[in-house]
């Protein structure tokens, strides 16, 4: 599904990175050691979905979103390249982990010069995705969400896709309103929505009328917000510490129109444009860093913390994994349970007893996290034992 909003790349430059995922490669997918087979990954022109093609799959092809990837990982760091490739091909491997439940990708390439090149160039494109403004954020992911409901997958969206879209995204609007707009926005008369007549849908439906009742409140010179005008709304609606100067630094980093900058004006496209960023966040940022007294007794303190961590799946017959220690670490939680049990050759492992869910060894699950317990948070790792 292509829009505008899709296809300006929002910043990206034509860079050899960037042109590489596009061209994309044969890559191989490993998930056992007799099942190593050939796909085609790349970019699309959207630059933040990922294609794999192969002869079986045809044009269609599987995708997944740049979102979606929580890391990229270099080397045998999987449980499925350890045990499925050998350790002399190390260089040549990596792997991409997905956020939530959905299992990772495995990949094999004929050079660890070519594992390199997959890698960073990835880690670049999920680093844009991070630092894009809150207005590009929502933007990516209503297109991403209109994609996965387009069922049929023909870049064009029916009524009734969505409706059924919005009801996926829990956003309560009435069907007589939602139909209004649809046809407001159906200027080619052909019952679907399709590029710019998606851009106009979602303008419609996220247009903020207390934006604009706001702005016109503050906005008492010529229509426009002066630097003084400004700063009465950072002072009486934001309570911020706020001065002449600060207001005109506002300005001159946030509004769009020059000429109204020169004049040292905020327009109301300006004003979303300051909302949408992190100046006109409501999160105070000195809180971002740990500023609680952390001198108290343990006990004093919520902890976050995981039951099963060993568990993928239900805790009945699903599969245990080191990953799901990984998974945990990577989200903060520092409370980590192990399940031990005596094993085979005088290893313990870890499992839910009296269970079919599979065994991992306690040494494997000791050592992802020592490798992952700091990664994210500095606070104490809690391994809690039983």
């Amino acid at each position: 599904m292509e829009s505008d909003l899709g296809s300006k790349r929002d910043g990206l430059k034509d860079n050899e990175d960037l042109r590489f995922l596009l061209d994309g490669a044969k890559l191989t997918k490993i998930r056992s050691k007799s099942w190593h087979k050939s796909r085609y990954f790349n970019l699309m022109e959207d630059c933040r979905t990922i294609m794999c093609s192969s002869k079986k799959l045809g044009k269609k092809g599987n995708t997944f979103l740049i979102e979606d990837i929580e890391s990229v990982r270099k080397g045998r760091q999987t449980e499925g390249l350890k045990k499925h490739t050998d350790p002399d091909e190390e260089e040549k491997c990596f792997s991409i982990m997905f956020k939530g439940s959905k299992k990772n990708l495995d990949f094999m390439v004929n050079s660890k010069e070519e594992a390199h090149r997959w890698v960073t160039s990835l880690e670049k494109l999920m680093n844009h995705a991070q630092n894009l403004s809150k207005k590009q954020e929502r933007e990516h992911w209503f297109i991403s969400c209109m994609r996965k409901a387009d069922k049929n997958k023909d870049n064009k969206m029916t009524l009734k896709e969505l409706k059924h879209f919005l009801r996926q995204v829990n956003i309560e609007v009435d069907d007589t309103y939602v139909e209004e707009i649809f046809k407001k926005c159906d200027t080619s008369n052909s019952g679907t929505l399709e590029d710019l007549e998606i851009e106009e849908f979602y303008s419609l439906l996220t247009k903020r009328e207390e934006i604009d009742v706001i702005y016109a409140k503050y906005a008492k010179t010529e229509g426009e917000m002066s630097a003084r005008d400004l700063l009465d709304f950072l002072l009486n609606e934001q309570r911020e510490q706020a001065t002449i100067e600060s207001a005109l630094k506002l300005i001159e980093k946030h509004e769009l129109d020059e000429a109204a900058k020169q004049k040292k004006c905020m327009t109301k496209d300006g004003f979303v444009m300051y909302l949408n960023q992190e100046d006109g966040c409501i999160f105070n940022p000195a809180h971002s860093p740990v500023y609680q007294d952390m001198s108290q007794p343990l006990n004093h303190y919520f902890i976050s913390s995981s039951h099963n961590t060993y568990l993928m799946e239900d805790q009945l017959k699903g599969p245990s994994s080191t990953e799901a220690y990984v998974k945990a670490l990577m989200k903060s939680c520092r409370c980590v349970e192990l399940d031990c049990w005596d094993g085979p050759n005088g290893e313990p492992i870890i499992y839910h007893g009296y269970t079919l869910t599979s065994k991992i060894l306690f040494k494997d699950v000791i050592r992802a996290i020592k490798d992952y317990a700091f990664k994210v948070n500095e606070m104490l790792i809690l391994p809690l034992g039983e």
